[in-house]
């Protein structure tokens, strides 16, 4: 199957995943996909592939310099949760030691300073006891982690570099294939938009000197098309745009879908990203927003964002089975 997606990838894909090697869990990457996506396809379960935090581009073959981007992986991670609570299965894609479902409520706390050693006289053996205080929530955390566990509805599949992050979402996109329109694609990773082919990558480290560091980059090939196109041509596709310049978010949006003939773009600006968003369809747009009551609050924009693209999602399948 991967040798027939590939040969309707078309020469640029061609060219980029030819030149890249395969990430280092790749193998079992693939065969937990195919799995996860046979199982939950069985059960008639929706199922979103999350993507989450930034790629990074390495400069060179042994790599000590690399290009990133300032991606935490919090809408991503954030996301994910409120997907597993509406009933999804969830693959998520994430950046390696970026923001993690369900932890990332502790990732600004030092773990050693919420933990203590603890000797049981009884049985002369030591144990950890946890500070709650200091891991405000963690029973109901722990206890909805354990049950997304038991029942098997979360794949964490981990990427590092770009080259890694596509072929990963190649192979998830294949695998999630078979799951047809139930299938929810949430491209919520910031992806590169330049890199520097691994043939012309130097080998060594680059070394410093009187003259300037002058690098030539090429475009990544824009995913969206394959993956509509050929990958996963039935799934529901939400991408993200952010931008810096309000005035043409819903512009950049519109031109996107009719670019890539996907079905929904979540734009949003750098400044106001944690509270406003424009959700944006070939037929509408909406705006989702958090009230300053609501930031006072902590609510978070992902949950309004989940649950208004989940609707999406149950109108896109219905319209599937009964196509006019």
């Amino acid at each position: 199957m991967a040798a027939e997606a590939e040969a309707e990838d078309g020469p640029e894909w061609d060219q980029f995943f030819s030149d890249c090697a395969p990430p280092p869990n790749a193998a079992a990457s693939v065969r937990a996909l195919g799995e996860f996506a046979a199982q939950h396809a069985e059960q008639c379960r929706r199922l979103v592939l999350v993507t989450s935090g930034g790629t990074k581009v390495p400069l060179e073959s042994r790599t000590v310099r690399y290009l990133d981007n300032f991606s935490s992986g919090w809408r991503g991670a954030v996301s994910a949760e409120h997907f597993l609570q509406l009933g999804y299965a969830v693959v998520f894609l994430h950046r390696q030691r970026s923001l993690f479902p369900f932890s990332r409520r502790y990732s600004g706390l030092n773990l050693l300073d919420a933990l203590k050693a603890v000797l049981d006289v009884g049985t002369g053996c030591w144990r950890v006891e946890a500070d709650q205080a200091a891991l405000p929530g963690i029973v109901p955390t722990l206890q909805r982690y354990a049950a997304v566990r038991e029942a098997g509805l979360l794949l964490p599949l981990e990427f590092s570099t770009l080259s890694d992050y596509l072929y990963l979402l190649r192979a998830a996109a294949q695998a999630l294939h078979h799951n047809g329109p139930k299938a929810m694609f949430y491209l919520a990773a910031a992806v590169s938009d330049f890199f520097i082919p691994a043939s012309e990558m130097p080998e060594h480290k680059i070394q410093s000197g009187a003259n300037p560091l002058q690098l030539s980059m090429q475009m990544v090939p824009k995913m969206l098309t394959p993956l509509v196109k050929d990958w996963a041509p039935q799934a529901f596709v939400t991408s993200f745009k952010l931008e810096t310049d309000s005035s043409q978010l819903l512009a950049r949006a519109r031109k996107a879908l009719a670019t890539y003939r996907h079905q929904v773009v979540v734009a949003n600006t750098l400044e106001t990203r944690r509270v406003y968003v424009l959700i944006v369809t070939e037929d509408s747009q909406v705006d989702i927003k958090l009230s300053e009551n609501e930031v006072q609050q902590h609510h978070e924009i992902e949950e309004k964002i989940v649950k208004h693209l989940s609707e999406c999602h149950t109108n896109f399948i219905e319209k599937s089975k009964n196509p006019t």
